[in-house]
């Protein structure tokens, strides 16, 4: 199938509601874009720096844990959080009592972070 003639699905009545029932996805993909051949080769080309650069990674799950605080930062900083990485790294008693909320809230990011992740790798099996 045409990646570009491609549908995701469709929404189809269902008694009082509409639902949006997905299309079929296991199937042989063609393009006619080559820039999309452009943009596959950068993406195999990134993916391969990512696992030479995790062979020398002493530690991969402390990185992935590193990773998971600095995202869950940078995201809560939009919202108005003001805490800081090293806030974020300390534990709950050296945080002052004025951030504590904005320290609560990234690291209810993390734990959701952390339980997707739990969860997708349960699924994989």
């Amino acid at each position: 199938m045409k990646l570009e003639d491609f549908k995701a699905g469709e929404w189809k009545q269902q008694y009082q509601y509409k639902s949006f029932v997905p299309g079929f996805i296991n199937r042989e993909w063609t393009w006619g874009d080559p820039g999309t051949n452009m943009l596959l080769a950068e993406a195999n080309r990134a993916l391969g720096e990512l696992n030479a650069f995790s062979l020398i990674v002493p530690d991969i799950d402390l990185f992935i844990q590193m990773h998971v605080a600095k995202e869950a930062q940078t995201s809560s900083r939009i919202e108005g959080t003001q805490t800081e990485l090293d806030e974020v790294l300390m534990p709950e008693n050296q945080i002052a009592v004025d951030k504590r909320d904005d320290w609560h809230e990234i690291q209810n990011y993390i734990q959701a972070m952390n339980e997707s992740v739990d969860a997708l790798m349960q699924v994989r099996g």
